[in-house]
């Protein structure tokens, strides 16, 4: 049985003893069921969507993962990439907190210095994306020319791993969730990676000749077959939680092997999700799948009756880190 970190640190004594209603008691509660998820045994995937490694989410995702919190990531491609470029460029980020003063022609000057955006936070196209492109580039056709192909988060750990960029980081290592992952070489699904800018650059690679096989990265239907044979294997064991960030493909993609399971491959014995928390601000409104109380997801056959079920109406890039605060007993 897993054995989960029974002190109590200051972070976890102020939310026990001020968290009490509303949103801030379903973060207790949530984070509470996730403790004794993992004290039973459990396993859990977390998942990200959003811009939660641009919000530096690694500072406290990095220890979970190194602590043995979590044992599966479902991300999108930009959560993958973004955590590597802040590794490698954080120093030439520049945030902007009166963001939403900016004119359209503020935002021209941004482009024009290629800064890209993303709320209060820019991003730096040469010291970050065109970095890590030069670097991926060197991984993608060097499994082309082989004739090998590996997943994106695969492509990600052979950079990260070969210590080959040690020289260009400007964080501390322990901070970047992807180096804690690679380290540990956690398990991470990337559906729909080719949303994302290094998507975006392998296809041109694709078009202009350098890469003949489009396939030699793999994605998509590869992952979820991954994702059906490691939930299979997994739950003859242990039961698998799903803690959801945000909405979108992140979760909606992983959630889904449990109905595919049982319905398409006719596995009636595999349990359903055995937790699931979801900390979003989008709320219940027509056919909003990212706004659905858990129970709606009952009539999909992902969550059963008994399926211990939170969720957090509120803004991630401050509810997630309390949670994870409170599971690691800070």
């Amino acid at each position: 049985m897993a054995q989960t970190s029974t002190k109590i640190g200051p972070v976890t004594q102020f939310i026990n003893h001020h968290y009490r209603h509303f949103n801030a008691a379903a973060l207790i509660d949530a984070a509470k069921g996730y403790v004794t998820h993992l004290d039973q045994g459990g396993k859990m995937m977390v998942c990200l969507a959003g811009a939660m490694s641009t919000a530096e989410l690694g500072l406290s995702l990095a220890e979970m993962i190194r602590q043995d919190k979590i044992h599966l990531i479902s991300c999108t491609g930009a959560n993958l990439e973004e955590d590597v470029f802040n590794l490698v460029a954080h120093d030439f980020y520049e945030r902007v907190p009166h963001y939403r003063q900016l004119s359209a022609e503020d935002e021209q000057g941004l482009l024009e210095r290629h800064m890209n955006r993303v709320t209060d936070t820019c991003i730096p196209e040469g010291e970050a994306m065109r970095r890590m492109e030069t670097a991926m580039l060197e991984v993608w056709t060097a499994a082309d020319s082989a004739g090998k192909r590996f997943f994106p988060h695969e492509f990600f750990y052979q950079v990260l791993l070969s210590g080959k960029y040690r020289e260009h980081y400007q964080i501390d290592p322990k901070d970047s969730w992807m180096l804690a992952a690679a380290e540990k070489n956690l398990p991470i699904i990337v559906p729909g990676w080719e949303d994302s800018t290094l998507g975006n650059m392998y296809a041109a690679a694709v078009i202009r000749g350098e890469i003949s096989n489009v396939h030699t990265v793999r994605t998509g239907i590869e992952y979820m077959t991954w994702l059906a044979e490691f939930y299979t294997e997994t739950t003859k064991q242990n039961s698998l939680g799903m803690f959801q960030i945000g909405g979108g493909i992140a979760g909606d993609f992983p959630i889904c092997v449990v109905p595919m399971l049982h319905q398409d491959l006719e596995r009636r014995s595999i349990p359903l999700w055995g937790y699931f928390c979801q900390v979003s601000d989008s709320t219940t409104s027509y056919g909003s799948y990212s706004g659905a109380v858990p129970n709606e997801k009952i009539t999909w056959g992902k969550l059963g009756i008994d399926t211990p079920k939170y969720i957090v109406e509120s803004d991630a890039t401050i509810v997630a880190p309390l949670i994870f605060a409170h599971v690691l007993g800070w």
